[in-house]
């Protein structure tokens, strides 16, 4: 049988001593974690690993022997290091060498016991594995990617080894927080053996961290509830809260807030990475929108928007004006319905003169508006972007106030000249079953059906023509606000964090390994070198991407074309859930 033998690079230049590690019976592998250099005497060194396994819960033991030939080699501390075992029981037992001025390695794993077959050899051939122990306690095994059902059983059979190494190592963090420097009675050699990694920013902003989350906490928490009073849920301001972006991003980054000044510690990395992801996407947040401020503020910008802004509606309002008056003609030489026409033309036109005269009401107060809604880009370039996206959705109102008329009016007719269709071929619709069946009519009802249908029919083009021109109207402000839209949601589930480890320190987040051969000659223990495969970019975004506020409702292409061929409301206006019958 072959055994598998995972050591650290960082003990190839120890002392000799005792392997400590962990033995995985299922996958026939041992992981060597330190080396425990003499003197030492053996109850103390139990001890040790009694508490590592208390705290760890891990099934650390002395696995064998580690020889480091620097010298001659002494025939006194060979015999000794093979009577380790009858101090240190472990099956198998391995002993690993390092000859003296040479790259050979020797392994060997020995079995105590007696064979069960007569003749039978007692020791197993050893395949020596190196790895660096810093950048696996490090880094985070990612499960493989979706494969076939043919190679789905052998990915989770070769990853669960890796797994079982990685786990180990993330676990024994207690054995590696002593180092040559600490007068302790057990020495050992691990990678932080010259040195324990720390630094002193780092521990005062963890000793600060706990009052400032405990404060801001409490602090989120009185905002919550001030957010969930009764006042908020009544019928005018709950109606806003719904529709309007700025209220929906404010309550998805009050979420943010409340997670990262949690004073509830992660349960696993998942958790910890997703805290780290949120602080460093809400810190972007803030600082773009302070970048934001400083350029509005400066050179009186915002002025110079409330001066342009009338204008612009003015000039939006006269366009609109000459379009209607396009089609209240003979619009492309089709010829309309001249009563219907005049009368859509004139009804249009009379909302194109009100919304003018709304606009110069409100011009004293725009640049006021325009200060108070950059001062709120502090709280963000999220919320700034919201709002703007709110006040094209207030400025464009009269627009989607002739998209809604058109699409009534000509879903109205769909719907009637559907119905009379049925009425011809001796159908109706049942509205119980919810399917077609047939139905006798008299010859009123199909005289008036006629009349109906010859009446709607001839009507269809002229109403078809307004909704197709304010339709096209529509979508083109609902393409303006999808676009700040993704852009919100580009900041808001952007795992920044995450893509800075995965560009800096890829090892951090793996994806795998691969495996180097150093040595592999006859007569001589394979020895591999293990070495990391970082996630790849998208896997990063895959897996880490924080969820987005979705405060609109997604249409897939072909529900989108059924609801403007049918009349039907699209984005932003409408509920996510239809109503059923």
């Amino acid at each position: 049988m072959v055994l598998k033998a995972f050591f650290p690079t960082c003990c190839a230049s120890a002392d000799s001593g005792l392997l400590v590690g962990r033995w995985v019976p299922e996958q026939s592998s041992a992981v060597v974690l330190a080396v425990v250099h003499f003197p030492f005497i053996p109850i103390q060194v139990k001890e040790l690993l009694a508490q590592v396994q208390q705290s760890s819960q891990v099934g650390v033991a002395v696995l064998g022997t580690w020889c480091h030939c620097r010298q001659e080699p002494e025939e006194s501390l060979g015999h000794f290091l093979e009577g380790l075992g009858a101090v240190f029981p472990h099956e198998p037992w391995l002993q690993l060498c390092r000859e003296r001025g040479s790259k050979f390695w020797s392994c060997k794993a020995t079995h105590r016991q007696a064979p069960a077959t007569p003749g039978a050899a007692s020791e197993d051939q050893v395949m020596l594995i190196f790895y660096d122990q810093r950048k696996v306690l490090l880094s985070q095994l990612h499960p493989p990617a979706a494969l076939p059902d043919r190679q789905a059983g052998d990915a989770t059979a070769s990853t669960g080894g890796l797994a079982a190494v990685f786990d180990t190592v993330a676990r024994s963090e207690l054995l590696f927080h002593s180092d040559r420097f600490d007068e302790r009675p057990v020495r050992l050699s691990h990678w932080q053996s010259e040195g324990v990694e720390a630094s002193i920013l780092v521990e005062l902003a963890k000793r600060a961290s706990g009052p400032v989350c405990l404060l801001l906490a409490c602090l989120l928490s009185l905002v919550s509830a001030a957010g969930a009073c009764r006042v908020f849920k009544l019928w005018p301001l709950s109606f806003l809260g719904s529709k309007l972006s700025t209220c929906e991003q404010l309550r998805h980054r009050l979420e943010h807030l409340t997670l990262v000044f949690s004073t509830q510690k992660a349960k696993d990395p998942t958790e910890r990475m997703r805290k780290a992801n949120t602080l460093i996407s809400v810190l972007l947040d803030v600082a773009l929108g302070l970048a934001l401020l400083s350029w509005l503020h400066g050179k009186n910008r915002i002025g110079q928007l409330a001066d342009a802004l009338v204008p612009v509606a003015d000039h939006v309002a006269e366009e609109l004006q000459h379009l209607l008056q396009w089609l209240m003609g003979a619009p492309a030489g089709l010829k309309m319905n001249r009563a219907l026409d005049q009368v859509l033309g004139r009804f249009f036109l009379y909302h194109i003169h009100l919304w003018i005269s709304y606009i110069h009401l409100m011009s004293p107060f725009i640049e006021r508006i325009l200060w108070h809604v950059g001062l709120s880009a502090c709280l963000g370039l999220t919320v700034a972007l919201s709002i703007l996206s709110d006040i094209i959705a207030l400025l464009t109102f009269h627009i989607y106030c002739f998209y809604v008329y058109g699409a009534r009016l000509y879903c109205l007719k769909v719907y009637g000249l559907s119905s009379l269709w049925r009425l011809f071929r001796g159908k109706k619709w049942n509205v119980l079953r919810q399917r077609v069946d047939s139905c006798s009519y008299d010859l009123d009802q199909l005289f008036i059906g006629t009349l109906l249908f010859t009446v709607l029919v001839f009507l269809l083009p002229t109403t078809a023509l307004y909704y197709l021109v304010f339709t096209l109207l529509r979508l083109l402000v609902v393409a303006v606000q999808g676009l700040i839209r993704l852009l919100v949601d580009l900041v808001n589930s952007l795992p920044l964090y995450s893509l800075g480890l995965r560009l800096c320190r890829p090892y951090r987040l793996a994806a795998g390994v691969k495996f180097r051969v150093l040595e592999h000659q006859a007569g001589r223990p394979l020895r591999l070198l293990m070495q990391i495969n970082p996630l790849p970019f998208s896997r990063v975004v895959d897996t880490y991407r924080l969820p987005s506020c979705g405060c609109h409702p997604k249409h897939s292409w072909g529900s989108l074309c059924r609801k403007l061929f049918f009349g039907e409301l699209i984005y932003p206006w409408r509920q996510r859930e239809d109503k059923q019958d």
